[in-house]
């Protein structure tokens, strides 16, 4: 049994849920609008600014497990609509940094021969705070975290001097060199 699927979750009152038969849930608050499909053996339940997710008894632990994904998804649908989330990046090495083009593309120059252009998605905004910080701010949790992967893939920070993107606090390991 899903213990996290049994926790209600709190609406607050300047967020508006809409449930429609298809089964999708479309979530909207101040910062912006969210939709979510169910899956079919999960069952939502809302009354008086509560939300409840249970299962059909379609099968006991694959539902409770659906059911758990589901209750974590919708919470944090939420919390994005009233709040936002903001993933922060920094660039270490020398001559690393990013400029901001237009209102959705980036450019990184990461010490390649040439700049990487990154185009936003529609739905994320971009801040450079400076040369080497950046700060992606979105409604949705698992947009933001994937456009901040995507752009520290371009050069993850290596271990022996530490260059490259790393997340705000991510603390980087320095190996030691070889000695002869």
């Amino acid at each position: 049994m899903s213990r996290v699927a049994k926790l209600p979750i709190n609406i607050p009152k300047s967020i508006s849920i809409s449930l429609s038969d298809i089964p999708v849930i479309t979530i909207t608050g101040h910062l912006g609008l969210l939709k979510y499909r169910i899956h079919k053996c999960i069952k939502i339940n809302y009354k008086k600014n509560m939300l409840f997710v249970t299962h059909n008894h379609i099968s006991e632990s694959y539902g409770w497990m659906q059911a758990g994904t589901c209750r974590s998804i919708l919470q944090n649908m939420i919390f994005g609509v009233t709040n936002g989330y903001t993933k922060k990046l920094q660039l270490f090495g020398v001559g690393y940094r990013v400029t901001l083009e237009h209102t959705n593309i980036l450019k990184l120059f990461l010490g390649f021969s040439h700049p990487i252009i990154y185009y936003l998605p529609k739905y994320i905004t971009v801040d450079v705070l400076s040369n080497t910080e950046l700060s992606l701010t979105g409604v949705n949790k698992q947009l933001v975290g994937q456009v901040a992967a995507n752009i520290r893939a371009y050069r993850v920070p290596e271990p022996y001097k530490g260059k490259g993107i790393r997340y705000f606090h991510e603390k980087v390991i320095i190996k030691e060199a070889k000695k002869k």
